[in-house]
């Protein structure tokens, strides 16, 4: 919507411009006019929902709002310009304009309106947020002597008796916890409890529930943008163990809050419909690395998936330049999948040794599943809310539209899970899609 309305105001002012020199006129009153016609046609898509109102449209709507009012204020007192006509002057009035619509229009363009994608379940999806306080341990990334502070959010089936399957979710480096909002509704749909970390000071940013907002740690940032396995394996394995401990310890500390508010009788509705016996770990990235570590530290995890994620918990040591890795097998029944970004590396890759040795793997249990054609944070929601970002980031343009990769990794997901935490009788999954 954002790229249709810029082309129809590049359109209708480069055409303007011509008229205006053509007939030597700046034509202030019906520029005024304009200006006012425009805020009141923009609220009226809005008013009949042809536009989603959103964040996105602030600066926007504020910028016509502002143009409205002293259009509005010229055509009161009638005032006439008195600046004598130049081509030039008109020429350069339509390109700070069109530059003044193009920064506005950006955040809409960035993130553009979309539809959710549908979920397949038969259960309707309700959704909270809480805050928890972890106070056994301190907040290594502020100096306040505060505990660390995690805002969760969970989908669940609404309105559902019985108890269902918990899955917790970490996002990737810089993520957030709606980072795979339709994996989450399609997995609540189908009978399961989501819950999704917002790891504090390791997001792009986090919401509590009092309303306070934390963004990320600036040292965090520079210690991801710097990390180089193949020219700094210590500094490397260093923020590893740093970054898993942090992870793991929040991924750890929100499993045994809600199994421990599961047993209490007072407890919110989300809590009781948690089946305690049965607990699934997701994660993207850096996230997916911590789901797979939770693997190896609780025996209570049935099933792990990671989202093009190495096995960094299972590094031990750098010995002659060398990363030292953790032999025993992994028990755990795990789904590793991948996209173009990883696929072709993951014998190159240091960091990624145990993924490709898990592919000549003939344990039943382990699956590993590429989806061509898909980058990174296409395993991701960004692809939806910001394609340009995506394909920005992502280096790579998708083969197939982002909405089939998602719907993909939902399918996946949910017959992996079902297999594992409800035991269906058949999982019959590709190695490549």
């Amino acid at each position: 919507m954002a790229l249709i309305i810029f082309f129809v105001i590049f359109v209708f002012e480069i055409c303007f411009s011509i008229y205006c020199i053509r007939i030597k006129s700046y034509e202030d009153k019906k520029k005024r006019i304009i200006r006012i016609s425009a805020f009141v046609i923009f609220m009226c898509l809005l008013l009949i929902s042809a536009m989603e109102w959103h964040a996105r449209w602030y600066a926007f709507s504020a910028y016509l709002l502002i143009r409205a009012v002293f259009g509005t204020i010229w055509l009161v007192h009638g005032k006439k310009s008195t600046i004598a006509f130049k081509r030039s002057i008109v020429i350069k009035r339509f390109i700070t304009l069109m530059c003044s619509f193009f920064l506005t229009l950006t955040p809409a363009l960035l993130f553009p309106q979309y539809d959710q994608i549908p979920v397949t379940g038969t259960y309707g999806v309700a959704t909270n947020v809480y805050t928890y306080t972890d106070s056994s341990r301190a907040e290594i990334y502020s100096d306040s002597e505060q505990y660390r502070r995690l805002t969760v959010q969970y989908w669940y089936p609404e309105n559902a008796k019985g108890i269902f399957p918990l899955i917790v979710f970490s996002h990737g480096a810089f993520g957030v916890r709606s980072s795979n909002l339709s994996l989450y509704r399609e997995l609540a749909s189908n009978g399961y409890i989501v819950c999704s970390i917002d790891h504090t000071y390791q997001c792009f940013f986090t919401t509590d529930t009092d309303g306070k907002t934390t963004r990320m740690n600036s040292d965090y940032m520079k210690e991801v943008v710097a990390e180089n396995a193949h020219t700094h394996k210590k500094q490397s394995y260093e923020y590893y163990q740093k970054w898993m401990g942090i992870r793991t310890a929040d991924i750890n500390f929100v499993i045994d809050f809600v199994l421990a508010e599961a047993d209490q009788k007072d407890a919110d509705q989300v809590y009781k419909l948690v089946n305690k016996e049965k607990i699934g770990v997701i994660g993207h990235s850096l996230g997916g690395s911590a789901a797979l570590g939770i693997g190896r530290i609780r025996n209570d995890v049935s099933a792990v998936m990671a989202l093009e994620s190495p096995y960094l918990y299972d590094i031990t040591a750098v010995e002659n330049d060398q990363f030292v890795w953790n032999e025993e097998k992994y028990t755990i029944p795990v789904l590793n999948m991948y996209s173009d970004s990883s696929w072709s590396h993951l014998t190159d890759w240091t960091q990624y040794k145990e993924n490709a040795e898990m592919l000549l793997d003939t344990n039943v249990d382990v699956h590993n599943v590429y989806l061509q054609g898909a980058g990174h944070l296409t395993l991701t929601d960004l692809g939806l809310t910001s394609p340009i970002l995506t394909r920005i980031l992502n280096g790579q343009d998708t083969t197939m539209d982002t909405r089939y990769y998602l719907m993909k990794i939902n399918q996946i997901a949910l017959e992996f899970f079902n297999y594992y935490l409800k035991e269906h009788d058949t999982l019959e999954l590709q190695e490549i899609y």
